[in-house]
């Protein structure tokens, strides 16, 4: 619920005021309900508050407790609170108002730094024990608000964004190209493999699932959660398995409900996001309470050139879900004249670094923009739902049947397949694959020969040693597991934290800006350890794939929705046909990169030449789904990026 920033000095020196000052300063870029400072001889603490949930409303942050002498800054939404009042045993009369700071604050007396273990939600906080002359922090497990740090032998200094690091006198601002070296390696949508560096060489990250103490002058950063698939539950019957599915779900969607403001949610066509809504309205109607959605349409001019069972406008899908839900005053917006390449620098200011989501970039921050203008304080999405709630791939699963040689199910199962979905099963894969849209690059295996172009100069390549690190994580040259089917990626995808910073990052810059927050039960720890522990056959049954969440939402979607195994929404198909006004602006920016001694020193120069002739032969929005178009699109963020440090 807010940006919150730090300094603290290792020696006797004390706090140059001016500097925290200027650090706070640099955060007025973003809304504010309320701008608090907190120091002492050796330590300051910020806080740029923005008031998302009822408790927070007023709420005294940096808060110090005069009784123990700790002292928090927080930006956080703890969803546990329940079950943290019991074990804490905090007094019914006290918890109704209690912030989650507070709550933060005794998690922390009573199991110290372990208490990061106990909190279920979105966090990052800073605690300083003045008694033990310690400063504690900690993001949660997988990094759902971000927390950066810059320390030398003097001085330590932590901030939710980069830039008002950048401010301080004692912080330079220079490239971290082994953080570039593997931003361009990768293929895929991670931006570094190792995730407590940042394209700042000065400024380092606390990673997901990490805590950062400084007690003795000695920093040290330790992992306090894991994420493995441990014993299967075993339940008597499927009944059973999805009663206690919505049981955990209905909680972690509910508990993300809690704000002071209106309640909004991304929704698409599909089952996720359609999930999380009839979820969500449930609860709601017994308030009395509407849900506003908000849905990505293509604009009017544009023609739908993929095949047949995808939908670039999944407005069918969406007003069936709508109807059938009720309780919702749904939102479709084209974000007419917005376009991929326009908002490349505002997005760069946002994202304080390069990305690689580009094809939807405008949307997702034209929905923000909406749901602001809508006084909307939590928007609900399910990002997180292939591969938790939605987990489940008929093929996949039929392989596991065959080399276990039950070939009774297996008949079975392939038959319903049959009927479910028709056509030949294995051309219809190789075509999703060939597609090659981003959310297939990673849950199908024929997707692995869907690559974009490397974007890494092979010199640069061969100088920062970056393939040899990619071997250290089982990856190959693409940046992504060597000999990798989709358990062993669903596996690693919650074991290698990594694969969470570029999403998260994008979240919470986002709300700051816009002054909310977006919120995903489908990530929410108890739903995804649930998850984990099912067995296969609850995610693929009678030819159904993602069979849990179909069985579990009956009477909550339509069985259009629910059911739907022949056509799936693409979200961007339109990114280059947006573009086609901008056309000669982009080649001759092109143009200019192509040439950039500097910027080539990075990237590949042959394959931005290669490239930049298919270009000028002019605009193809087919090509929407080249990947030789979408990695001169990521040349240019970079291109662009680097030009900060000339």
């Amino acid at each position: 619920m807010s940006a919150i920033a730090g300094i603290y000095h290792f020696n006797e020196e004390p706090i140059n005021l001016q500097q925290c000052h200027n650090l706070m300063s640099a955060l007025q870029k973003y809304p504010a309900d309320s701008i608090q400072m907190w120091h002492s001889e050796k330590i300051f603490l910020g806080c740029h508050a923005q008031w998302i949930t009822p408790e927070s409303v007023g709420e005294q942050l940096p808060l110090y407790d005069f009784e123990r002498q700790y002292t928090i800054t927080a930006d956080a939404i703890i969803d546990n609170r329940e079950e943290l009042f019991q074990r804490l045993q905090v007094k019914p009369s006290d918890q109704k108002g209690m912030t989650d700071s507070e709550l933060i604050l005794l998690t922390y007396y009573k199991w110290e730094e372990d208490a990061p273990k106990f909190l279920v939600g979105d966090f990052a906080f800073v605690i300083w024990d003045e008694k033990k002359q310690k400063l504690f922090g900690a993001r949660d497990f997988s990094g759902s608000r971000t927390l950066y740090y810059h320390q030398n032998y003097q001085k330590f200094a932590f901030c939710t964004t980069i830039d008002p690091l950048l401010s301080l006198p004692f912080i330079e601002k220079k490239l971290n190209e082994q953080w570039l070296a593997e931003y361009l390696a990768v293929s895929g949508m991670i931006d570094a493999v190792d995730s407590s560096i940042t394209p700042y060489t000065t400024i380092n990250q606390i990673p997901p699932s990490h805590s950062l103490t400084i007690e003795n002058n000695r920093v040290s950063i330790k992992r306090y959660s894991f994420l493995t698939q441990g014993d299967k539950l075993k339940l008597k019957s499927n009944k059973d398995y999805i009663e206690a599915f919505q049981s955990v779900f209905q909680k972690a969607v509910t508990s993300r409900l809690r704000t002071h403001r209106k309640v909004g949610a991304q929704l698409s066509g599909g089952l996720d996001s359609g999930a999380v809504v009839g979820f969500a309205v449930k609860k709601l109607q017994r308030e009395s309470t509407a849900l506003h959605t908000y849905s990505y349409i293509p604009p009017e001019d544009f023609k739908d050139f993929t095949p047949k069972y995808f939908l670039a406008d999944e407005r069918p899908f969406i007003k069936s879900t709508v109807g059938h839900i009720g309780g919702i005053i749904d939102h479709y917006c084209d974000f007419k004249g917005k376009d991929s390449y326009s908002e490349i620098e505002d997005f760069l200011d946002i994202m304080e670094m390069p990305y690689k989501f580009f094809e939807n970039s405008f949307w997702l921050k034209g929905m923000f923009e909406k749901a602001n203008e809508d006084d909307i304080g939590v928007l609900l999405n399910g990002d997180r739902g292939n591969f938790s709630i939605s987990w489940g791939f008929p093929l996949e699963y039929y392989s596991l049947l065959l080399k276990r040689l039950k070939w009774t199910r297996l008949y079975q199962e392939l038959d319903h397949y049959r009927r479910n979905v028709g056509g030949s099963r294995r051309s219809q894969m190789q075509t999703i694959a060939r597609i090659g849209f981003p959310i297939i690059n990673r849950v199908s295996p024929e997707g692995a020969r869907y690559r974009i172009p490397s974007l890494i100069n092979s010199v640069f390549a061969e100088r920062t040693g970056i393939y040899d690190k990619f071997k250290e994580f089982g990856m190959d040259q693409t940046g992504w597991y060597s000999n990798s089917n989709i358990f062993n990626e669903r596996k690693k995808h919650f074991e290698d934290i990594f694969q969470w910073n570029a999403g998260n990052t994008l979240s919470t810059k986002l709300s700051l800006r816009y002054k909310l927050w977006k919120r995903d039960p489908t990530n929410d720890i108890r739903v995804i350890r649930f998850c984990l522990s099912l067995p296969e056959d609850q995610y693929v049954q009678n030819g159904m794939d993602r069979a849990l969440i179909r069985n579990a939402t009956v009477n909550f979607l339509p069985d259009k929705v629910r059911l739907n195994q022949r056509y799936r929404g693409v979200q961007g198909a339109d990114w280059v046909h947006r573009m086609l006004p901008k056309w000669e602006a982009f080649i001759e920016e092109l143009q200019q990169l192509s040439t950039d001694k500097k910027t080539l020193e990075f990237l590949d120069g042959q394959v931005i030449n290669k490239v930049l002739i298919k270009l000028k032969e002019g605009a193809k929005p087919e090509y929407a789904t080249d990947p030789e178009y979408k990695f001169i699109m990521r040349s240019l963020i970079v291109f662009r990026f680097l030009k900060q440090f000339d």
